[in-house]
């Protein structure tokens, strides 16, 4: 018995191999790429993630004829439509359709070809067939084919066609939904037409509120009103419809009416912000007063989120601490989070503490780094803070940094341009404003900062009259512009020209740079009394006035 368990094995002579295990023997077949379902389905994925829906398509395409899977076949037909391969789509429907499809899925599917095709006849039968199929979403899909559609004016011929009041199921949802796929389409007589049938049908808040709106777009502001009252009459408390009505009482002017429908029921953080818009564009500071104390005794749920609006509402009544204070209440991930914080800077500076400005300035500029858009708006409030300091070069060194994030910006160079001028880098703004003036050739507010910086540093003034000549034919009543057209005919040696324009610049706006120019041509007229009282009230107005100080010393040596 042992013996035969342990047999002895054969010896290899000199020069013979040993015999291969059987194993080694074995030859295991692998499929090539394009055969492997796997490795095409992950790279239908993959495609999918770098969007590359060619590739997709073509991957899902090998996939489906590895694969006994609809889902897969499914997929395939998708992404063949969305890159219109037409071949690929219909053998991807044929495949879908031998593992078993459903009726209203192929319709659909077929029904996206044709569209894509533009075969109007074709595209109509297969909808047909989809609306016919007896699918809880029929008209979902039904809608998804034609919102998706090549052709928006076929898809509103399709849609008016098919989707008609007769045809609509007892669903107020599937006609609110084909209204407002017409409304998109451009069909709005047939959203109108649709929108009321589903009113006078269904007699439900939604519908009427739908139809209201339709109304409003149309220009029938009284059938639209009439319309949401019957929708508060069914649902009273609800706050959507409030305040979709407030809003189209406040954009039709009654912002009284809009007050008083916002003012009962319940409320909430979008009621409240709603309110204080009306209450604000109707320059009603009583009701934004009774809004701020309001909201400061509101639930604490309604409170916590309203902490941006809590500080715009103090701001607006000059509670500049309080402001400051909800504003630093705001949480980091709320809508408003970084308008309350560049607020905050400016408040701060208002406030006397420009240091602690900057530095929360400072401090945006590395939270925002990689967001251009606000980190730009950071650096500009940030300048135009240095600007009000009058520290234009602190001023220039930020517009620099900003231009880096967003070369030629129109804004930032416009800001640089006054700030190199101000700090008498004349050079340097006459070629900020130069290019902004190649970027934006119409831009008259910038025709007017070169014109003036020329003329103010009293050369190149043949240039200097065309460019404020140009601006004060687009703006004759902008008191800016009719400044700098003063300035230039005193530089001109016109004093009776330039004191008209400066007197009627001083008198549509006390700025103070104004007021020393209008000081200095009357100086020059030999009216130092009369230039003595202006100069005075220029110091009343800002007493830091570096530009005061200079014409002052240079006048009265």
């Amino acid at each position: 018995m042992a013996g035969c368990a342990v047999a002895p094995g054969r010896s290899a002579g000199p020069g013979q191999a040993l015999s291969a295990q059987p194993l080694s023997q074995l030859t295991v077949v692998t499929p090539d790429a394009d055969h492997d379902l796997l490795a095409q389905l992950m790279a239908g994925e993959m495609a999918l993630t770098r969007t590359d829906l060619k590739a997709a398509a073509a991957a899902y395409g090998k996939a489906m004829l590895l694969s006994d899977d609809s889902h897969v076949a499914e997929q395939a037909a998708g992404m063949a439509i969305a890159v219109h391969d037409d071949a690929l789509a219909q053998q991807a429907i044929t495949r879908w359709q031998a593992l078993g499809a459903k009726p209203g899925e192929l319709a659909q599917a077929r029904a996206q070809l044709a569209l894509d095709q533009g075969n109007a006849d074709e595209a109509q039968r297969q909808l047909d067939l989809l609306l016919r199929s007896g699918s809880q979403d029929a008209w979902r899909q039904f809608g998804r084919v034609l919102i998706g559609g090549r052709d928006p004016a076929l898809a509103a011929r399709l849609l008016e066609s098919l989707a008609t009041p007769q045809r609509l199921p007892a669903d107020a949802q599937a006609w609110l939904a084909m209204s407002e796929l017409g409304d998109r389409l451009g069909r709005h007589a047939y959203a109108q037409q649709v929108a009321d049938a589903a009113a006078k049908r269904f007699n439900s808040a939604e519908t009427y509120a739908w139809a209201a709106q339709m109304k409003f777009k149309s220009g029938d502001r009284a059938g639209a009103q009439g319309l949401f009252q019957k929708a508060l009459a069914k649902a009273p408390k609800n706050t959507r419809l409030r305040l979709a009505y407030a809003t189209l009482l406040g954009q039709s002017g009654d912002y009284a009416g809009a007050a008083k429908l916002l003012d009962s029921g319940p409320q909430d953080t979008d009621t409240y912000t709603l309110r204080a818009a009306l209450a604000a564009r109707a320059n009603d500071t009583k009701s934004l007063s009774r809004l701020y104390t309001q909201l400061q005794h509101s639930p604490e749920s309604v409170r916590s989120g309203s902490a941006y609006l809590l500080g715009q509402l103090a701001e607006m009544q000059g509670r500049k601490d309080e402001a400051l204070t909800w504003y630093g209440q705001v949480p980091d991930g709320d809508d408003h989070a970084f308008d309350a914080d560049l607020r905050s800077a400016v408040l701060m500076h208002a406030l006397g503490k420009p240091e602690q400005a900057h530095e929360e300035l400072a401090q945006m500029q590395v939270d925002y780094l990689d967001q251009p858009t606000q980190l730009q708006r950071v650096y500009a409030v940030d300048a135009e803070l240095y600007m009000r300091e009058q520290q234009y070069g602190k001023a220039e060194a930020v517009y620099s940094r900003a231009l880096q994030v967003a070369p030629d910006d129109p804004e930032l160079l416009y800001g640089r341009g006054l700030a190199y001028a101000e700090a008498g880098s004349v050079d340097q703004a006459v070629s900020d404003l130069r290019r902004l003036l190649q970027l934006k050739p119409d831009d008259m507010d910038a025709s007017n900062a070169l014109g003036y910086t020329l003329a103010d540093a009293n050369r190149d003034l043949p240039e200097a009259e065309k460019l404020i000549q140009a601006a004060r034919v687009t703006k004759p009543d902008d008191p800016a512009i009719a400044d700098s057209w003063g300035w230039l005919q005193y530089r001109l040696g016109h004093l009776d020209q330039a004191e008209q324009a400066l007197r009627g610049a001083w008198n549509a706006r006390k700025d103070a740079d104004v007021g020393v120019h209008l000081g200095e041509v009357l100086w020059k007229q030999g009216r130092q009394q009369d230039a003595g009282r202006i100069f005075e009230e220029v110091r009343r107005l800002d007493p830091q006035s570096a530009r005061l100080h200079d014409t002052l010393k240079r006048l009265n040596p």
